[in-house]
């Protein structure tokens, strides 16, 4: 029997070539977003980065794109709270989303920008697939079932990603993904493929670079 959540395999070399492409053209910043208002025209393919704060998300972004600073890195958790969207080429968005859990901001704020998220990931027609991002070191916790379970109820296939691979063994690994496929196994908007990942090794980018380029 096919083991549930698998780990995807590295693409092929159509799909890989498909994923340099979009991810070596252009690439640029355009806008935070503060409010439904200022969302961009959904006229593209969009997927979405989400994570606890300090998963890894920036570094990831970064190391996709081949850019030291497209994406602001920062050790004080919760500072990112706009939804900030980037062009990659004429062809996709990528949206990072601001990180949830430990935020070091007013109560208020929090509340504002979990509210945003909340109606981006429930009222975005291009928004193709969301990309939960999974810190390799600690598996699935409840602050990222609460978003897994908010992906599930608007309808959002979302793919759970671990990062920062490296920094385990392979026999913390095996555990690690045992967990995390026990945690996905209830939630029906989840991608039934796992991809690992390390920024700093660079193992996993071309997969998940022609996971998006798929996307189209």
């Amino acid at each position: 029997m096919q083991l549930a959540f698998p780990v995807a395999e590295p693409p092929d070399s159509t799909a890989a070539e498909a994923g340099r492409r979009l991810f070596a053209g252009p690439v640029a910043f355009l806008k935070g977003v503060v409010a439904m208002s200022g969302l961009p025209p959904a006229d593209r393919a969009e997927v979405c980065f989400a994570g606890r704060s300090n998963v890894g998300k920036s570094s990831l972004i970064n190391a996709l794109t081949g850019r030291r600073a497209l994406a602001r890195a920062s050790n004080t958790p919760g500072r990112t709270q706009e939804i900030n969207f980037f062009t990659l080429g004429e062809s996709h968005y990528l949206v990072d989303l601001p990180g949830y859990g430990f935020a070091n901001a007013p109560v208020a704020v929090v509340a504002k920008w979990q509210a945003l998220l909340k109606a981006y990931l429930s009222g975005r027609p291009s928004l193709r697939r969301a990309f939960v991002l999974v810190d390799a070191r600690h598996g699935i916790k409840p602050v990222d079932e609460e978003i897994m379970t908010l992906l599930d109820r608007a309808a959002v296939p979302f793919q759970c990603v671990l990062t920062k691979t490296d920094k385990i063994s392979a026999a913390t690994q095996q555990k690690v993904l045992a967990q995390v496929r026990a945690r996905l196994a209830p939630h029906p908007a989840a991608y039934p493929e796992l991809i690992l990942t390390s920024s700093e090794k660079g193992e996993g980018l071309a997969t998940l670079r022609a996971a998006i380029a798929a996307l189209g």
